[in-house]
């Protein structure tokens, strides 16, 4: 029989994470420097340098508190999926930073956070399924995988357009583990996997900080000289076009797809985000306002179905749990965007030229998700060795394996106390 509790991780998160911890210190000392003034006083004016900052507060507030109130939208793991957001974004900037950059600068810490975005994706698809250092283990391997998918598209595609591939490349790297970690015991439906109107609304407050601040998200990197000022302004008016028609179809289509005929809050909250992401992919070639909103428009229909529809469908099919769909919210709006990109450029460059960008254009997704499918099938099998102790199927979707949530503890006295 089972035992009655989940396996402890005492002897393995705080090992893991000490180790880590040393490395990156390690790592730190002898490779990464922080910017110096006369650098930033030769680079930058002043006045990039505070939006610079604007803008990675405002990403800030999208990795820590956007995701975090997010992740928590299940009954039963509010405080994991909280917590195992602070911590997994927490190591996943310091590795990305490492992995970018040698001088710290406002730009590299805005692509770390970028990167750690990705993570969090991924965990989406193994949301409640895993334990904290099989999400650690993970986020390192993904960030990895992506840093290096820039460094392989650097010479054919730009930066910003690939970074922001990062919707792709995360849910399918996600999606993947997801398929290796499948677990009978969770099928159709597990007992857990629900949600209730107090952890709904918690997680209502998370959409609304990452469909606030994600005009933010899609033009940081995009580079505020002169010369470009026009481009960084439009992406930001394109990006909240698209997110407001998202919002509006979203609950338009949750309430068309119920069999009662109303609104899902679960549906709306991944939904109204989809054409954030749809646009972030192709907003350097919409540079007028009917063709944000229409993008806006089909991603959120698409993602709506999908969500609706194709989750299911990808349980029983392939058995492929993915607990967020992240599948429907990141990558099929970012494949879209992928396309509109592809369609613009067509229509607006010469034929040479549109034939030569169609062709890097295409093998730019192939590489992205050929590399994120490889290394999620990978990284699966590496987070099910016995030694990281896996959830029990009973166990998946509960604080209680990883939290102390019986009753409280006494602040003054470190005494637990057992609720009645």
């Amino acid at each position: 029989t089972a035992p009655g509790y989940a396996p402890s991780l005492r002897s393995r998160l705080p090992l893991v994470a000490f180790l880590l911890e040393t490395i990156f210190i390690l790592l730190f000392v002898f490779f990464v420097k922080i910017e110096q003034p006369e650098q930033i006083d030769r680079e930058y004016d002043s006045k990039l340098f505070i939006s610079s900052y604007a803008e990675f507060q405002d990403i800030h507030v999208m990795i820590f508190m956007g995701f975090g109130f997010l992740a928590i939208f299940l009954l039963r793991y509010g405080f994991s999926g909280s917590g195992f957001n602070v911590l997994l974004a927490a190591m996943a900037i310091q590795w990305a930073v490492l992995m970018n950059e040698i001088h710290i600068s406002m730009k590299s810490m805005i692509e770390a956070e970028l990167c750690a975005a990705s993570a969090l994706v991924a965990m989406g698809a193994v949301h409640g399924k895993t334990n904290p250092v099989q999400l650690l283990l993970m986020a390192l391997v993904e960030v990895t995988g992506f840093v290096v998918n820039q460094w392989i598209l650097f010479f054919s595609a730009d930066p910003v357009y690939s970074i922001m591939l990062l919707h792709v490349f995360g849910a399918l790297f996600g999606v993947m583990v997801s398929w290796v970690l499948y677990r009978e015991g969770i099928e159709p439906v597990h007992e857990k996997e629900k949600t209730d109107r107090k952890t709904g609304l918690f997680a209502m407050f998370g959409t609304l900080f990452l469909w606030m601040f994600w005009p933010s998200f899609n033009s940081a990197l995009v580079r505020d000289h002169k010369w470009e000022r026009g481009l960084k302004l439009t992406v930001i008016y394109g990006t909240y076009l698209s997110l407001a028609v998202s919002v509006v179809m979203a609950m338009s289509v949750s309430m068309l797809t119920s069999a009662k005929g109303k609104m899902n809050m679960v549906y709306v909250q991944s939904s109204a985000l989809s054409g954030g992401v749809a646009i972030g992919v192709a907003m350097t070639a919409v540079h007028t306002p009917w063709i944000a909103m229409t993008i806006g428009f089909c991603a959120s229909l698409l993602s709506a179905l999908g969500f609706r529809y194709m989750k299911n469908h990808m349980l029983f099919a392939f058995e492929c749990h993915d607990t967020c769909s992240v599948l429907n919210v990141h990558a099929v709006p970012g494949i879209l965007g992928w396309f509109a990109l592809l369609f613009l450029r067509l229509a607006s460059d010469e034929s040479t030229i549109a034939v030569q960008f169609a062709v890097y254009h295409i093998c730019v997704l192939l590489i992205t998700a050929c590399m994120s499918l490889v290394m999620g099938t990978a990284t699966g099998p590496t987070t099910l060795i016995h030694i990281w102790r896996p959830q029990q199927d009973r166990k998946c979707f509960d604080d209680q394996a990883f939290w102390e949530v019986k009753g409280f503890v006494h602040l003054h006295h470190f005494k637990y106390v057992t609720t009645p």
